[in-house]
């Protein structure tokens, strides 16, 4: 077992980290597909980082909620592996940095479709805790665990 096979976390903590990538994620959407635009989406792209290659308990949004917000709403009355969404993460940092390249190439369509992505991604998750990444983890999860 690896030392982070049992990682639970707090469900609320990366739903709120959900709605801070959210607002990033429609900065770079109402910024546009400029040099200002490709600094935010720079930005987005680094924020998934940390929390794709370790796991969203380890992000600036996770410690933010941390500090701020849980111990305001004291402990969570049940936790989560940190697996699927750290899958999620991953795939975020797959579309921000598919969006940060086509706008660094000036394909502003692609620039804009996966801004897009993320921020209809996070907006789910953040606003009605459905985590589309998460999902499509335990879907491949049970379709990978029956096959033999």
């Amino acid at each position: 077992m690896s030392p982070t096979s049992d990682i639970q976390i707090d469900p609320r903590g990366y739903r709120f980290g959900a709605l801070v990538t959210f607002a990033v994620a429609l900065t770079a959407l109402v910024v546009g597909a400029n040099t200002a635009g490709i600094v935010v989406v720079a930005v987005l792209t680094a924020m998934f980082v940390p929390g794709a290659t370790i796991g969203p308990q380890v992000t600036l949004q996770s410690w933010l909620f941390r500090t701020l917000i849980r111990p305001r709403l004291g402990p969570p009355s049940e936790t989560e592996s940190f697996r699927p969404p750290r899958f999620a993460q991953q795939m975020g940092l797959v579309m921000a940095a598919a969006g940060l390249i086509l706008g660094l190439v000036g394909a502003d369509a692609g620039y804009y479709v996966f801004a897009a992505l993320v921020a209809i991604a996070s907006f789910l998750n953040g606003v009605f805790g459905f985590c589309a990444g998460c999902e499509i983890y335990l879907l491949m999860k049970r379709a990978t665990s029956k096959a033999a």
